[in-house]
């Protein structure tokens, strides 16, 4: 008896582990775990940790969710990269492991849902955002739980889950305002669709209601520092962001998931927007043109649209299933697949030595890219702003440790940038340095941290500048990072002393 109960136990295991969301979810955090020790701290990792402790409701460029992760994650690694990073890796496993079972919601079989975890296992972006732990690790999980709730209700007919979509939006917006583009979409498509029955019965307005208790405490802290959220997106439809066309948008959401995948998420559309299952599920390809309509006259980047291709994904790998039904046919295309994320995965998961990308990046004739108007030199700024932080901080420290005690007393790092700025609080507070100050983003709210600006410390490429401000300027060391974004490297470390000016630090606000 104890026998067969063990055996029974021991099938049920295997049948679970052999499910197509357990293998490609383990796959997933297997090239993650191979990867996520490589090069550096991101430039915004840095800075969310900074932001992480010193706990608010909210911060000028982000919502607070990510920088407690970070937090969190920083103070169990111990300063450990490949543990600091675990909870990305996590968090994609379990956002592709979601999808192969979300395409079986839809009706999906066993193909359709490993096609599903395979192209989102090989998808260039959520490769990305399975590495670094940033605000873009919440959304395609998010974004398929609100996707999710939509399904079950439009199947069940039960009223209910717009509270379970209330609360998905609100965990959602807790870590990235992004999620708004899609709120804007779907509320498109439910008046396009027979789900605007659904605005005569209370459970969708209860919804709504709950997802803004949930994040009030956030938009009041928003309320009462002006905005600022407004303030970083005008700055980014004014010219800090790459403006696209619509062809180029569209082009770069194909290169972002990767040309091979495009006929499946391509398809999933189609059969959302011309073939559902459901009249009802049309509100997710209507959702996709209003969020590729809004970014494009935003000038939003290129992937601020991409949590929303899971969801197109498990459409139309669970179309392909009933239609390509040869052995031959599917095999052909799967290898393809599992190919072509071969090649993409150095691209955007540092799996090679830094110079060996170099090399591998110009056999592919993949130029490095932004979606900013910056300067780059030969990595992609996805790679770049992984250099250079930890050897910055060590030389401006040897700079303020050489200090006279009475200049040190008054000293502070004054970043350009919060990556400047968080690479002194994290990797030279420890050396000796004191905390740093910047007037970019939310720095500028934490102020001068009891410093009159009578000595300072900061990074240029020109002394004019500092000397129309200061009596006393001198070159006191070199910051140079072959690696780094351009704009961090070759740089002179200045002291400056003696303020010709009354230091006002209203006029260092800089918000983008």
């Amino acid at each position: 008896m104890l026998d067969s109960i063990i055996a029974q136990g021991a099938v049920r295991t295997g049948r679970v582990l052999l499910r197509p969301s357990i293998l490609f979810a383990l796959a997933t955090l297997a090239v993650h775990l191979l990867a996520c020790g490589g090069y550096g701290f991101f430039r915004d990792e840095l800075y969310f940790i900074v932001c992480g402790q010193r706990p608010a409701w909210g911060y000028v460029d982000q919502p607070p969710l990510v920088p407690l992760v970070a937090q969190l994650m920083w103070s169990i690694s111990g300063g450990s990269l490949p543990i600091f990073r675990l909870a990305p890796a996590i968090l994609m496993s379990v956002t592709v492991a979601l999808t192969a079972e979300f395409t079986g919601g839809l009706g999906g079989g066993r193909f359709a849902q490993a096609l599903a975890g395979l192209c989102m296992f090989g998808a260039g972006i959520f490769l990305a955002d399975g590495t670094l732990l940033t605000t873009d690790v919440f959304q395609a999980l998010t974004w398929l739980g609100c996707s999710w709730c939509i399904v079950r209700l439009a199947e069940t007919g039960n009223e209910k889950w717009w509270l379970g979509f209330g609360a998905m939006v609100a965990v959602s917006v807790w870590s990235k305002y992004l999620v708004g583009f899609y709120v804007i979409g779907l509320a498109v498509g439910i008046l396009a669709t027979p789900l605007r029955r659904t605005l005569l019965k209370p459970w969708l307005w209860l919804g709504a209601l709950l997802a803004a208790v949930i994040v009030f405490p956030n938009l009041l802290w928003q309320y009462q520092h002006g905005w600022p959220f407004v303030e970083i997106g005008k700055a980014g439809v004014e010219g800090k962001n790459v403006a696209l066309s619509l062809q180029a948008y569209l082009g770069q959401q194909v290169l972002l998931l990767g040309p091979v995948a495009a006929p499946v998420w391509i398809l999933g559309l189609w059969s959302f927007g011309i073939k559902p299952k459901l009249p009802a599920y049309r509100v997710f390809a209507i959702a996709w043109v209003v969020i590729i309509a809004l970014a494009v006259l935003l000038h939003g980047k290129s992937y601020y649209a991409t949590p929303i291709y899971p969801v197109l994904i498990a459409g139309g790998a669970a179309w392909i299933e009933t239609v390509w039904r040869r052995p031959a046919v599917r095999a052909i295309y799967t290898s393809l697949l599992a190919a072509a994320s071969l090649v993409v995965a150095p691209l955007t998961v540092p799996l090679l030595p830094v110079a060996i990308f170099v090399d591998y990046q110009r056999a592919l004739r993949v130029a490095p890219s932004t979606g900013e108007h910056q300067k780059l030199g030969e990595l992609p700024q996805y790679y770049a702003d992984m250099f250079g932080w930890r050897e910055m901080a060590e030389k401006v420290a040897a700079v303020y440790n050489a200090l006279a005690p009475s200049d040190q007393a008054k000293a502070v790092f004054f970043g350009r940038n919060y990556g400047e700025a968080a690479a002194i609080d994290i990797f030279g507070r420890p050396l000796g340095l004191p905390p740093a100050v910047s007037g970019h983003n939310n720095y500028y709210l934490w102020g001068t941290e009891g410093h009159d600006g009578s000595v300072v410390i900061v990074l240029g490429d020109s002394p004019a500048s500092l000397r129309a401000a200061y009596r006393d300027v001198r070159a006191a060391g070199t910051i140079d990072s072959p690696y780094a974004m351009p704009y961090e490297t070759n740089l002179t470390i200045y002291v400056a002393r003696g303020l010709k000016v009354p230091f006002d630090w209203s006029k260092i606000k800089h918000y983008e």
